[in-house]
């Protein structure tokens, strides 16, 4: 699964929103190929980490050091806009909560997932639609609703779509916020069984917050769990889920397994 070297080194990462701590002194490797969950309940950080790893916060102290394909390791904290931004394009993906924040509601399916390629420079119409097909397909969306807009699609299909536009330019590494968030149960184990599939054929890394345990059972390798933005646990994810040593990590495993 992981290579010698890592693909992104993060070294003492913090996000102050004045006296409150969003993230304090986060430190962490992640290898190509590996899933890291972070787990906790709200308020605890989670998402304010995710958003500093992948550019959209400026962390007040803290290193992310990414592999880049050019230049080996950069920090990307102190990349200049326009460098970070052709990451976003290239190297790396974002999969939204809330699939409309991370889909152009107006532009049709194959638009959206055309449009990623034209970012990184494809210009030929039928090569660009001929890979749409295919990743609709890879998605389980039917080759007849290219032509449709996401808003006529259901919260699973559109979740759907918005993974095969972040990742038709073949990322490396993938940042997901709650992605099964707010879906039924049963759309749910679909896309997870989906997301679960094009990590592993993908050889993708990921990064997913979550406070559903069960997500990160099935598809992270490895476990941080935050409290207050901290981290008071890690390890490999079934070693915390099944001997839980923090007194919070035994609190939120507990917690689920009496629902």
């Amino acid at each position: 699964m992981t290579q010698d070297n890592p693909l992104l080194q993060v070294e003492g990462l913090s996000k102050f929103y004045g006296h409150r701590i969003g993230c304090a002194d986060v430190g962490f490797d992640l290898y190509p190929g590996e899933v890291m969950g972070i787990v906790g309940e709200s308020g605890s950080g989670k998402s304010t980490l995710l958003n500093c790893l992948a550019g959209h916060l400026p962390p007040d102290q803290g290193r992310v050091m990414f592999d880049t394909r050019a230049d080996g390791m950069r920090d990307t904290v102190t990349m200049s806009e326009p460098e970070r931004r052709m990451l976003g394009r290239t190297d790396w993906a974002f999969v939204h909560q809330h699939a409309r924040d991370g889909l152009r509601m107006n532009v049709s399916a194959g638009g959206n997932v055309g449009e990623r390629l034209m970012a990184v420079g494809a210009r030929h119409y039928g090569d660009i639609r001929g890979t749409a097909i295919d990743w609709l397909d890879r998605v389980e969306i039917a080759e007849d609703r290219i032509d449709d807009r996401p808003r006529q699609f259901s919260g699973g299909m559109q979740q759907r779509l918005q993974i095969a536009r972040n990742l038709v330019t073949g990322p490396r590494l993938v940042f997901m916020d709650e992605p099964t968030g707010g879906l039924d149960v049963s759309v749910q184990a679909r896309l997870l069984d989906l997301l679960r599939g094009l990590v592993r054929e993908m050889g993708l890394s990921a990064i997913i917050v979550t406070h559903d345990l069960a997500v990160v059972r099935l598809l992270a390798h490895r476990l941080m769990v935050m409290k207050d933005g901290y981290v008071v646990e890690t390890g490999l994810t079934d070693q915390v889920l099944d001997d839980p040593q923090h007194g919070y990590t035994q609190l939120l495993v507990s917690s689920v397994l009496q629902v």
